[in-house]
């Protein structure tokens, strides 16, 4: 049975700004413990989220790509032995302009309902997703946010 992760906040910018934050290397590193996208950014390129000590955390492949309104992922862990022979999940974000600010609502998605990763995200994004909103809105991230744990 299939089971979906859903999430959306406000973020007072423009589409544009957002999305740069969400995909490009020196707004990631600020908010996402240090982490940075390896992306061509065009459907079908090969899509990797890398950890600061150079390893691979995450792989997939852009499915859709229509900057700066929506981008669809397939995404996998590939660092976590426990998560490693999971099946590929499906991440969408999609930016709307609402007045004066952007709705960003990201939607995690996997086929399987005891999927661990699903489960993993849906801790984690809340926390990433407030640290780019406080990172664009008052120009720094959370400060949980911001180092790679140690020992991972």
């Amino acid at each position: 049975m299939p089971a979906k992760f859903v999430y959306v906040t406000y973020v007072r910018t423009t589409p544009e700004k957002l999305w740069d934050a969400l995909t490009q290397p020196e707004f990631t590193r600020q908010f996402w413990a240090g982490c940075w996208h390896d992306c061509r950014w065009e459907k079908g390129a090969s899509w990797k989220l890398m950890i600061p000590d150079g390893r691979v955390g995450d792989a997939g492949e852009v499915l859709e790509i229509d900057r700066p309104r929506r981008l669809v992922l397939s995404w996998k862990n590939v660092f976590m032995p426990d998560l490693r022979d999971e099946p590929a999940t499906r991440c969408t974000i999609e930016l709307e302009r609402v007045g004066e600010s952007v709705k960003l609502t990201l939607t995690h998605e996997a086929d399987d309902s005891d999927s661990k990763l699903l489960q993993g995200v849906s801790t984690g994004w809340p926390h990433l997703l407030a640290s780019v909103k406080s990172l664009i809105e008052t120009g720094a991230p959370l400060e949980e946010t911001r180092h790679w744990p140690e020992g991972i």
